[in-house]
């Protein structure tokens, strides 16, 4: 039976310029990792807990972006895609504001919630996947990163991450969600991590 992974299995390619090389001697597991994954868990068992983890996962990786670069990056992205949703809400007639009827306001409103979700999304997944940058985030020289080994995210981890940040932005929470989970990189030790950079397993990295 060959040990050749699976294609499509979501895993970085080895000749990602990115990927991290552990040093000798250490293992190459992740951070999240139980402990049967070959490398003790961080933190004591607790990957957000507070104990003192043995191997620093961001060992080899360059330094953690600034969370206000980071903020500003993020509004970057939002007013470039932002624009897009507007042109093509208002190309479409899809927009919030029509008071031509409840029902049919209501129907425009989630057209349009379904336009930006689906766009910054795919925004996102697809310029992360490929380079670990949005415009906002190679602007300022800055780069989404697997955490376990410095890689770029794979399109699954980049989807993840993305629908964790976008979806509730464009149904229910909109600035309120995006400063909440954005905002947790403010606070967040010692990956400052996002809510989104949590569910994906990643974190930014300067450029420079």
């Amino acid at each position: 039976m060959s040990s050749e992974p699976p294609p499509g299995s979501g895993g970085p390619p080895e000749d990602d310029p990115f990927r991290k090389q552990p040093p000798p001697g250490q293992g190459s597991g992740s951070p999240y990792d139980g402990p049967g994954g070959g490398q003790p868990p961080p933190y004591g068992g607790d990957p957000y807990g507070g104990g003192q983890y043995p191997t620093d996962p961001l060992a080899g990786m360059p330094p953690l972006a600034d969370s206000g670069r980071r903020t500003l990056a993020r509004i970057i992205d939002l007013i470039l895609v932002g624009v897009v949703v507007w042109l093509l809400t208002w190309a479409f007639n899809v927009h919030e504001y029509d008071v031509n009827g409840n029902n049919l306001s209501y129907t425009k409103s989630f057209a349009q919630s379904l336009i930006a979700a689906v766009l910054y999304i795919g925004y996102d997944t697809y310029l992360i996947s490929r380079t670990g940058q949005t415009l906002g985030k190679k602007w300022l020289s800055m780069r989404v990163a697997n955490l376990d080994n410095g890689s770029t995210p794979s399109v699954q981890t980049s989807l993840t991450r993305a629908a964790v940040l976008w979806i509730p932005f464009a149904f229910c929470c909109a600035c309120i969600w995006t400063a909440i989970a954005g905002g947790w990189s403010y606070f967040d030790r010692p990956y400052k991590q996002g809510l989104h950079d949590k569910a994906a397993k990643t974190v930014v990295v300067s450029t420079h």
